[in-house]
């Protein structure tokens, strides 16, 4: 069994319990990271901590541990549970309050680390591609709940899903109010064509994501012209070659949307060529937990 960290202690993960009044648990109220280590070094620790306090700030919720001191706690649970390659999940509650909206009643933010194992994707996936289809779902307006805020209310990436599932496809593609490609129900969503490397604005309804960052350095570092920019679904339609990306799912190849073929029906030989150099950083970058 594993060792969590919950408020300040580490206990076996059957213990650990949050009251049925947190309101993380009755509204969605409190934010996440996902954080993945790779041969007992965090990839890309001080990025995503730092990502969880912009969320943490925008919600108007203060979390309980200063930035230094949480990633210390985040390296010790994955010390803890004696993992090298791991999934790290960091949460923060509004904490346990009545059955009422107000936050001011919640007195206390509940913070906990998961230090775990995670395979989003089977390996075939990354060697075969996949398939993806528009769902009906929209995103969330950035007025409404802005999708750059990481936060525990995640329905609507949840009901696009469900969609996907419904119509026996791998990823669900997720538009904007105004038509354009955001993401899809869980990462960040590129497209080749020819020396350009493209992907939509975080003006578009996307989560600025940390793999997106990282592979938007890898393209320019490799030559491409990188842009963000609107994409409609004729620009995947006609493109290149098309891939993910996220923290679980790292760079995975897309060949089918909408029952298109994209490219050749293969993964291509830029996606390939970036998944190889994120793998190469994940081995060389990283705060190690061991010491």
């Amino acid at each position: 069994m594993g060792l969590i960290y919950l408020d300040g202690k580490f206990v076996d993960e059957s213990q650990a319990k949050i009251s049925v009044f947190d309101h993380g648990l009755l509204y969605g109220d409190g934010v996440f990271e996902g954080l993945r280590s790779y041969n007992g070094k965090i990839f890309k620790l001080d990025e995503h901590i730092l990502r969880l306090y912009k969320s943490a700030k925008a919600i108007y919720l203060e979390i309980p541990m200063k930035f230094e001191e949480l990633k210390k706690t985040v390296i010790e649970t994955v010390r803890k549970n004696n993992l090298k390659d791991s999934y790290i999940r960091v949460v923060v509650t509004r904490g346990v309050g009545d059955l009422g909206l107000d936050p001011r009643k919640c007195k206390k933010p509940t913070i906990f680390i998961i230090a775990s194992k995670i395979q989003l994707y089977p390996e075939s996936f990354y060697e075969k591609g996949i398939d993806v289809i528009t769902v009906a779902t929209r995103r969330n307006f950035n007025e409404s709940i802005n999708p750059a805020i990481k936060s525990l209310n995640y329905l609507n990436n949840i009901l696009a899903k469900i969609e996907a599932n419904n119509a026996g496809a791998t990823e669900g593609l997720i538009l904007n109010q105004f038509g354009y490609i955001s993401e899809c129900t869980g990462e960040n969503v590129f497209i080749v064509k020819e020396n350009n490397l493209i992907t939509p604005p975080i003006s578009s309804g996307v989560l600025e994501g940390i793999t997106r960052k990282v592979v938007i350095n890898i393209g320019e570092n490799i030559g491409l012209k990188v842009k963000e920019e609107d994409i409609t679904r004729y620009d995947i339609y006609t493109c290149d070659e098309c891939f993910l990306t996220g923290t679980a799912a790292e760079i995975v190849p897309v060949v089918v949307v909408d029952k298109r073929i994209i490219g050749d029906g293969k993964p291509g030989k830029i996606t390939l060529k970036i998944r190889e150099e994120f793998r190469l950083l994940t081995e060389i970058e990283g705060t190690p937990v061991y010491e």
